[in-house]
This record gives structure tokens, C-alpha cells and sequence, in this order.
């Protein structure tokens, strides 16, 4: 288990991968507004639990557990995010806002019942497929993004 601040670490490098291809420290500490050396001491320690590959001034990549990881978490945060607005009706800026705290507090067991609620109750989808947020082919299903 890994604390809420290095779960955004590792959301952040994530995103930035996907935007620009690579992950620099110097991009971290802006996209997160926090110092070099914050950032420093954060792939150290996601270092250390095995979640990034990184040597002091090269590329910092994202271990297969550290991609697994940061995509659990975004998954995690778009499903809360969907039963705030959409089933909830809260404000988008609130539920955004509600859903980056809860989702650090949920177990698994929970979101994964949250999730299959909310696509049965948004008709996106059919999640009867032992949905599991912990499993990639979960993440990718076919029931899942047909309808989206």
C-alpha cells in the first residue's frame, strides 16, 4: 500500500508518459507544483516499492507494476467521478473535487461493486464479467468500452 501523495506521483508521471512520450522531473514538479527535491525523494521511494526504473539525470520509466498501478487509479477516480455526476447529479468542479479524495479510501471490494452500479445504472454497459479493478483485461473489457 502506497501513500495518497505517491499515488499522484505515479498518476502524474503516468499522464505525462502518455502526453509526452517521456517523464522528467522538471514536468512531474510542474504538473504537481512542488519542488525538484519533492520530486527527487517521491521516485526514490516509488523506486524502492518497485513501481519505477530511474538513475539520477536519465529517464524515469514506469515499471509494469507502476503502469498497472497508475491505470487502477484513474480507473478508480473516473468511477467515482461517474456516480457523484451522473448518478448523484453533483456539480462536475465538485464531483471532480469529491471524487480525488474518496478514491483513496475505498477498498477494492467497494469500487468494484461502485463500478458495476454505475454502469448498470448509466446503461454504459454490461460489467457482470467478475469486473476486478485490480486486472488489466477488466480495465480493457470489451462490455465496457463497446457502448462509451
Amino acid at each position: 500500500m502506497i501513500s495518497k501523495s505517491m499515488e499522484e506521483y505515479i498518476k502524474a508521471m503516468y499522464i505525462l508518459k502518455q502526453k509526452n512520450g517521456n517523464i522528467r522531473v522538471t514536468d512531474i514538479a510542474e504538473k504537481m507544483s512542488c519542488t525538484k527535491p519533492s520530486v527527487n525523494k517521491a521516485i526514490n521511494n516509488l523506486k524502492e516499492n518497485g513501481f519505477v526504473n530511474y538513475e539520477s539525470y536519465k529517464v524515469i520509466e514506469l515499471t509494469e507494476e507502476g503502469i498497472n498501478l497508475a491505470k487502477k487509479i484513474l480507473e478508480t477516480y473516473d468511477i467515482v467521478f461517474l456516480f457523484l455526476k451522473d448518478v448523484l447529479g453533483i456539480e462536475p468542479k465538485m464531483a471532480e473535487q469529491e471524487a480525488e479524495k474518496m478514491k483513496s479510501a475505498m477498498s477494492d471490494e467497494t469500487i468494484n461493486k461502485l463500478a458495476k452500479y454505475v454502469h448498470q445504472t448509466l446503461n454504459l454497459n454490461d460489467l457482470n464479467c467478475d469486473y476486478d479493478v485490480n486486472r488489466e483485461k477488466c480495465r480493457c473489457c470489451v462490455r465496457r468500452t463497446k457502448n462509451k
